[in-house]
């Protein structure tokens, strides 16, 4: 029903600009053809969003005044997400290798495009790009919260040794049980640094609108109000899903007067003609409408788990049956990472991760509040750009050597300097003054 009534839409919205931008309306000197014909191009546009996979649009990047092509490739490709490469073709290598988890909230990893962007000159940077679950035919089975973390745990084995993580938002709880589950086992390939940005770790520590959701609703009333079935026209048919229409209509419920008078300036704009594809509006929501379906088990079982019983919270999540452990994290080096105006995921929420890793020495924790910055700023806008960037890649290059290459610093260090010397005393006196002294 939502696929037809956005196709209606968009049918409208493109049958309305074409009607009124005819050239027969230039002879009056109404504003009303003008202003029916941008409300048509804006509503075109906005319902073709809607349905339309942003592309990551990451050409180049420019480093010390030189501009470098970045190429992008699948470097593992999963039923339910590929593991994306970018790599900028340098003249010299770099040291620095990031795996970026990005949400699966509704919206696609091109939500995280401009942090990848701004890694890119000092990074090789890999990116979960989770695939929209209606087109993942049911023949690749269920994914729930216990799946999501061991694709992080098999990506971070792909990856190997001497990878930095930066997790964003919805994945910060799920993607800290997998570092610990790499902790338990005591793989090589545990991550040097995980970075936590926003993510709702214990939601009860700083209760906001949206992470307070899960207590004002039982299971039932969410799996019979928002979980439907993939249609016939999808890959995915006969899978049960969170739909995006749905999704993006509670996001726009949260900020209902913002998001009119957004469409309202710009219906303006478009009559007046100082409007432009990629003007601020559009560049925003071009972004913000592309939505996707979330596989039904996943989105169920993150509001069950993580938020109504808070299992990461109170240490007590399991992944097949068995216990997971956060305390076991004592090699990889944590940053937690949060926005004072942040109304997602509010101030004390992530942090809460530091109290699970008592083991963790305080030389490997670090936490960092950027106070003017909300939830996307803290990862996408000019807090991130001029702040938190500089003291990520900081905290990413304390901590990216080897156990072995410390251990050589360290002792090509000590080899550097010069031992004391006690000069030979000339006299019995003298001897004895400088016995005493030492």
């Amino acid at each position: 029903m939502s696929e037809s009534m956005r196709q209606s839409s968009a049918w409208v919205g493109a049958t309305t600009k074409a009607f009124w931008q005819n050239p027969a309306f230039s002879v009056t000197m109404s504003p009303l053809p003008s202003l029916f014909a941008a409300w048509g191009e804006v509503t075109e546009r906005t319902f073709e969003k809607v349905a339309t996979k942003p592309s990551w649009g990451i050409d180049s990047v420019v480093s010390n005044d030189s501009d470098y092509p970045v190429s992008k490739k699948i470097e593992l490709e999963l039923p339910f997400c590929n593991l994306i490469h970018f790599t900028a073709e340098r003249d010299r290598p770099v040291k620095r290798r990031v795996l970026l988890v990005a949400p699966m909230s509704g919206h696609y990893a091109t939500l995280c495009r401009k942090t990848v962007a701004s890694l890119l000159p000092n990074c090789d940077v890999y990116v979960t790009e989770w695939k929209n679950a209606r087109e993942v035919p049911m023949s690749a089975g269920k994914f729930d919260v216990e799946d999501y973390t061991k694709y992080v745990v098999k990506m971070l084995k792909h990856l190997g040794e001497n990878i930095h993580v930066i997790a964003v938002c919805q994945p910060v709880p799920l993607t800290l049980v997998a570092t610990a589950m790499m902790a338990e086992d005591k793989e090589a390939a545990q991550p040097r640094t995980l970075t936590l940005i926003g993510g709702p770790v214990d939601p009860d520590a700083n209760p906001t609108e949206v992470t307070d959701f899960g207590n004002r609703v039982t299971m039932g009333q969410l799996e019979r109000s928002v979980i439907t079935s993939v249609g016939f026209a999808f890959a995915g048919v006969g899978r049960k899903v969170y739909p995006g229409a749905v999704q993006l209509s509670s996001f726009i419920a949260m900020n209902p007067e913002t998001h009119a008078k957004a469409f309202s300036d710009q219906i303006s704009a478009v009559a007046r003609g100082e409007a432009s594809d990629l003007d601020k509006h559009n560049k925003f929501y071009d972004e913000y409408l592309a939505v996707m379906d979330m596989p039904a088990e996943f989105y169920l079982s993150t509001v069950d788990r993580v938020f109504k019983q808070r299992e990461v919270a109170r240490n007590v999540f399991k992944v097949d049956g068995k216990l997971v452990d956060i305390s076991k994290i004592t090699k990889t080096a944590v940053k937690i990472v949060e926005g004072g105006r942040d109304d997602i995921s509010a101030p004390g929420q992530c942090l809460a991760a530091l109290d699970l890793m008592p083991d963790l020495t305080d030389d490997m924790k670090e936490s960092y509040l950027a106070p003017n910055a909300g939830h996307y700023g803290i990862f996408s806008g000019s807090a991130w750009r001029n702040d938190i960037r500089p003291a990520v890649l900081n905290f990413i290059d304390k901590h990216n050597d080897t156990p072995a290459e410390v251990k050589a610093k360290a002792a090509a260090n000590s080899a550097e300097k010069p031992k004391a010397k006690i000069a030979a005393p000339a006299s019995k006196a003298d001897a004895a003054k400088t016995t005493k002294k030492a």
